[in-house]
């Protein structure tokens, strides 16, 4: 069955993975990139959609998938975090559902849990708990550990626990395999595969994307 698809959050480091392994499936023919600035080069099959406000979701797109998610240093404060990490979503979704779209696929975070002490986890699970009430054909959430990959911007935090990785990455076994860093283009698979096999409300934590990417066949 040929495939639309919807991706917000593009620009960043596993949305612009998402292009380039939609544009190469063949289930797909079309895939829509929601962008605030206008992008060069896109991929084959990809076209930009400027995200404005009152964005729309046109009624043939089967499959949105959501990379979006800043950092508390580049929001400012927990509300302009709130608007992007948690309102922005909703909204995605809402919109999607309005739209008839079959799947919705999010990137969420290891540990997230919407009643943690940690504000960013607990915005992460508070954000998985709404989209679940949408009633989506597939409601797919996955949890990415440290992300590995080139970004355009420079986040410390990343840089340094990509490092302490490199150094210590041999820990990362037993229960703590799910926290084991994970290329951004792994988790852009394993979103593809579970759009393309999967039904229900469904979350997929780091360990499982990267056997899920391991076997993934565009």
């Amino acid at each position: 069955m040929e495939r639309v698809a919807a991706v917000f959050g593009s620009t960043g480091l596993i949305g612009n993975q998402l292009l380039q392994v939609l544009s190469e499936n063949k289930n797909y023919i079309r895939v829509l990139a929601y962008m605030r600035k206008p992008a060069n080069n896109l991929p084959v099959k990809v076209s930009a959609t400027e995200l404005t406000d009152n964005f729309t979701i046109p009624a043939d797109v089967d499959d949105v998938y959501v990379c979006i998610g800043t950092t508390m240093k580049k929001a400012g404060s927990k509300e302009a975090f709130l608007k992007v990490d948690f309102e922005l979503v909703q909204t995605i979704a809402q919109r999607a559902k309005e739209a008839g779209v079959k799947r919705f696929l999010v990137v969420s975070s290891i540990g997230a849990n919407a009643e943690s002490s940690n504000f960013y986890l607990r915005t992460k699970g508070q954000m998985e708990e709404v989209v679940k009430q949408f009633g989506f054909t597939l409601c797919g959430i996955v949890r990415p550990s440290l992300l590995l990959g080139k970004r355009s911007e420079f986040r410390f935090g990343e840089k340094l626990g990509v490092f302490f990785y490199k150094v210590f990455g041999f820990i990362f076994v037993g229960p703590l395999r799910k926290y084991k860093g994970i290329y951004a283009v792994d988790v852009a698979k394993s979103m593809v595969m579970l759009a393309l096999s999967s039904s229900g409300t469904i979350t997929v934590e780091s360990n499982v994307l990267k056997q899920m990417a391991d076997v993934y066949k565009s």
